[in-house]
C-alpha cells in the first residue's frame, strides 16, 4: 500500500477486523487469545486496541481467516478514518459522492483543498467503483460515516421523512416548484422532497437548505446530485453553511413546501440578539422556547398557498411559556394540524414527537381542517407501545391513519377541536389531550377476550400437570459437563454469528409476499415485525454478508441485559449482530434439549463478561451435561413442555391486561351494569 510520506498509520478496530473477516467479533478476541502470532496494538487503549491494517490483512492471509473475498471499500474505509477528524472524512466522502454524478466542486467556500494523499484516496475509491454501482459506493461510504460519529449527528428516519412529504403533498395540491429545509443535516428531507415532486417534471424542482454543520451542507449536495435530483452545475441546489436563525442565507425567498426536523432545547439560539426580528409576527420567543422560533421562521418563509410540516418535541404543544405564540398561530389560522407519533419514529425514540402543519395565510386546509379548527391525530392509536432499546413502529399503520385523516376520512384517533375551545388559559395542544379514546368494549369484543383468556388458561394448567408430575432425583451424583465450545470443535454444532444488516432494505409492518423475518438483539419473544425481501437475503447467504437461519437451530441472542434462547420453528430468519445461531448435528445433540439447558440462570452467569451494562455472553462458555442423545431427548420434551407453560403465561397475561383495561374503560365510562 502506498502512502504519503510522513502520513499516520492506517489503523483498525476489533469491529473493523471483524467485517474484514466476515466473522463476529467475539471470533477475533478468540483469535488474539488462542494465536501468539495475532498482530500486536499499534494504538489505543486497553479497551479498544488499534492495530496496523497491513499487518492485520497478512496475518489473515497467512491463517486463511478470510471466509469471503475482500470487499475493496472494506479495505479503504481504514484509510478514510486514518485522514483524522470529523471533517476531512465527512467533505472526502461528500466529494466521491458529487464526483460519481459528475459535479466538480473546489470544495465547500473558504474550505481546504484535497492534499496530495487525500487526492489519492478519492481516486482510488472512483477507480475501485463498479461502473453500475456508483451510488451504492457512496451510500456505504456516507453510512460508515454516519454509523462512526452517530453519537454527534442526527439524522431524519427515511419512513419519518416520506410521511412528512407525503402529508405536505396532501395539503397543498398546487405545483410544488422550491422546497426548502432550515436545517437540513444531510438532506434525508429534501430527498424525499425529491421523490414526491421531482419525477418526471419538465423543469426542475428547486431546493434549498441550511445547516450550521458545513460538513453535513456538502455531503447533503452529494446525496441530491447521487440521486438524481441536483443539475450537474448545482444550478437547482442552494444549500448553504450558517446559523439559520441568526443568519438566513435565503433571506426573503419563499418556498412552496418546508419540510424540516430542527435542532431542540438549545438555549443560545439568539434570543437577545433576535428581539426585534420581523419573523416574530406572533410574539418573541422566550429563551426556553427556541422551537417556536423554527415554527415561525418556517412560516414567514411560506410562499403563499404554502405548506410546512415540522418535527417538535411534545412539550412544545403545552409549556406555558408557549402559550401566547400558540394562541397567535391558532387566531391566523397558520397552525392547522398537530400529529402526535408514536415512541420510536425518530431520536430521542423514547419520546413519542409531534408533527405540526402549518399553512400560509389564508388558504384552505384539508381533512376538514380550515382557519377555524384545529385537527389532532393521536397516531398512537394505530401501534403498540414501544421501549427504548426496542423500536417497533408499525409505519404503514401509521402513515394509513395519517394518510386517511388528511385526505377527509373520519377515523379513530382523530378530532377536529374549533379554535375558540383552544384558546383557555393553557392554549394545550397535546392531542393525547383532545383526542377520545378509541371506543368501549362491547359484549362481543368482551366474550372474545374471555375466550382467549380461558383457551391460554387451559393450555398453562395442561402444562403445569405434566410439569408438577416431575420429582427431582435423588443421590449426590454430579453429571459431567462439557461446553459449547468443546462441543464446536468436536463437530457437534456449528456457530453461526449474526451480522449487520442492510437497514436501506429493512421495512417494518405486516409481512409482504416474498419477504423473509429479521430478528435483533431484543428479546426473542416479542419481536418487532422486520422483514428483508427474499432476492436480497438470498444474495446475501450466498455471500457470506447476511446470517440466515435453518430449522431446529437454536437462536441466542448474547446481550446479557436481554439475554434469551430459543429453538428455531419459523426457519428462514436473518440473524442481527446481536444473535448467533448455533447449528446442531442431530445425530449427536438434541436442539430443544441444548436450548433448554443454556437458558438456565447459573449457566448465564457463568458465561457473562460482566463487563457493562452491555456485557455479551460468550456462547462458547455455556455448559451443557454430558448425556446420551436418547437421555438428551427426553431432557428436550420436558423443556418443550417448560417453553409452553412459558409461552402460554405470557399470551394469558396479554390477554388479561387487555381485559382489565377494556372493563376500567366502561366502568370509567358508566357503562357497566349498575345492579
Amino acid at each position: 500500500m502506498s502512502k504519503t510520506s510522513g502520513s499516520p498509520p492506517v489503523v483498525v478496530t476489533l469491529a473493523e477486523i471483524a467485517r474484514l473477516a466476515g466473522v463476529g467479533r467475539a471470533a477475533v478476541s478468540n483469535w488474539r487469545r488462542r494465536y501468539d502470532s495475532f498482530p500486536s496494538p499499534v494504538g489505543g487503549t486497553d479497551t479498544s486496541p488499534q492495530f496496523s491494517l497491513p499487518q492485520v490483512e497478512e496475518w489473515l492471509r497467512r491463517e486463511n481467516k478470510l471466509k469471503t473475498a475482500l470487499n475493496p471499500l472494506d479495505r479503504l474505509w481504514p484509510e478514510y478514518e486514518s485522514l483524522g477528524d470529523r471533517e476531512t472524512t465527512g467533505l472526502l466522502v461528500a466529494r466521491v459522492g458529487l464526483r460519481q454524478s459528475g459535479v466538480e466542486t473546489a470544495g465547500p467556500a473558504g474550505g481546504p483543498r484535497l492534499d496530495q494523499r487525500q487526492t489519492r484516496l478519492l481516486e482510488r475509491t472512483l477507480e475501485l467503483a463498479q461502473p453500475d454501482e456508483e451510488a451504492k459506493t457512496f451510500e456505504l461510504l456516507l453510512d460508515r460515516w454516519l454509523r462512526t460519529h452517530v453519537r454527534q449527528i442526527t439524522t431524519t428516519p427515511v419512513q419519518l421523512a416520506q410521511l412528512m412529504a407525503q402529508a405536505a403533498a396532501m395539503n397543498h395540491p398546487g405545483p410544488v416548484r422550491s422546497v426548502l429545509d432550515p436545517a437540513c443535516g444531510t438532506g434525508t428531507l429534501l430527498i424525499a422532497a425529491g421523490r414526491q415532486w421531482d419525477a418526471g417534471r419538465a423543469t426542475r424542482l428547486r431546493f434549498l437548505g441550511q445547516d450550521s454543520d458545513p460538513v453535513l451542507v456538502e455531503l447533503a449536495k452529494a446525496r441530491l446530485s447521487v440521486d438524481g435530483f441536483a443539475e450537474r452545475d448545482l444550478s437547482n441546489v442552494s444549500l448553504a453553511a450558517g446559523d439559520t436563525l441568526r443568519g438566513d442565507a435565503h433571506l426573503g425567498t419563499q418556498a412552496d413546501v418546508i419540510l424540516s426536523n430542527p435542532p431542540s432545547n438549545e438555549r443560545d439560539w439568539g434570543h437577545a440578539e433576535l428581539a426585534t426580528d420581523p419573523r416574530w409576527v406572533y410574539g418573541q420567543p422566550p429563551r426556553t422556547e427556541p422551537e417556536l422560533a423554527w415554527v415561525q421562521h418556517a412560516a414567514a418563509a411560506l410562499a403563499p398557498g404554502g405548506v410546512a410540516v415540522l418535527v417538535l418535541p411534545p412539550a412544545v404543544a403545552a409549556r406555558r411559556a408557549g402559550r401566547r405564540i400558540r394562541a397567535g398561530l391558532l387566531r391566523s389560522g397558520v397552525l392547522r394540524t398537530v400529529i402526535a407519533l408514536p415512541p420510536g419514529v425518530a431520536p430521542p425514540y423514547g419520546v413519542g414527537l409531534h408533527l405540526w402543519i402549518l399553512h400560509a395565510d389564508g388558504v384552505p386546509g384539508r381533512g376538514g381542517a380550515d382557519g377555524r379548527e384545529l385537527t389532532f391525530v393521536d397516531t398512537t392509536h394505530a401501534t403498540r407501545p414501544v421501549s427504548v432499546d426496542s423500536a417497533g413502529v408499525d409505519w404503514s399503520a401509521v402513515a394509513e391513519q395519517v394518510v386517511g385523516v388528511l385526505g377527509g376520512t373520519s377515523m379513530l384517533g382523530s378530532v377536529s377541536v374549533p379554535v375558540v375551545d383552544l384558546l383557555d388559559d393553557q392554549v394545550d395542544l397535546t392531542p393525547a389531550r383532545r383526542v377520545p379514546r378509541t371506543r368501549a368494549a362491547t359484549i362481543v369484543d368482551l366474550r372474545r377476550l374471555w375466550t382467549r383468556f380461558d383457551s391460554h388458561m387451559g393450555e398453562v394448567r395442561e402444562a403445569a400437570d405434566a410439569l408438577s408430575a416431575l420429582i427431582p432425583a435423588d443421590g449426590d451424583e454430579t453429571v459431567p459437563l462439557i461446553s459449547v465450545g468443546e462441543l464446536e470443535r468436536a463437530g457437534a454444532l456449528e456457530i453461526r454469528t449474526g451480522q449487520g444488516l442492510p437497514e436501506s432494505l429493512v421495512r417494518r409492518g405486516e409481512r409482504q409476499e416474498d419477504e423473509t423475518r429479521v430478528l435483533t438483539g431484543t428479546p426473542l419473544s416479542g419481536q418487532a415485525q422486520l422483514w428483508l425481501p427474499a432476492s436480497a437475503v438470498a444474495a446475501g447467504e450466498q455471500d457470506g454478508s447476511l446470517t440466515v437461519t435453518a430449522p431446529q437451530d437454536v437462536i441466542v441472542s448474547v446481550l446479557a441485559r436481554a439475554f434469551d434462547v430459543r429453538v428455531e420453528s419459523d426457519a428462514p430468519s436473518v440473524l442481527g449482530p446481536q444473535l448467533s445461531a448455533l447449528r446442531v448435528n442431530p445425530a449427536v445433540l438434541d436442539p430443544w434439549f441444548l436450548s433448554g439447558c443454556l437458558r438456565a440462570p447459573a449457566n448465564v452467569h457463568r458465561a457473562g463478561t460482566h463487563a457493562s451494562t452491555t456485557s455479551r455472553i460468550d456462547v462458547r462458555r455455556l455448559h451443557v451435561p454430558r448425556l446420551s442423545l436418547e437421555e438428551q431427548r427426553q431432557y428436550g420434551e420436558v423443556y418443550r413442555k417448560i417453553a409452553v407453560f412459558e409461552r402460554e403465561l405470557t399470551d394469558m397475561k396479554t390477554v388479561g391486561g387487555e381485559l382489565s383495561r377494556a372493563l376500567g374503560d366502561l366502568l370509567a365510562a358508566g357503562h357497566l351494569p349498575r345492579d
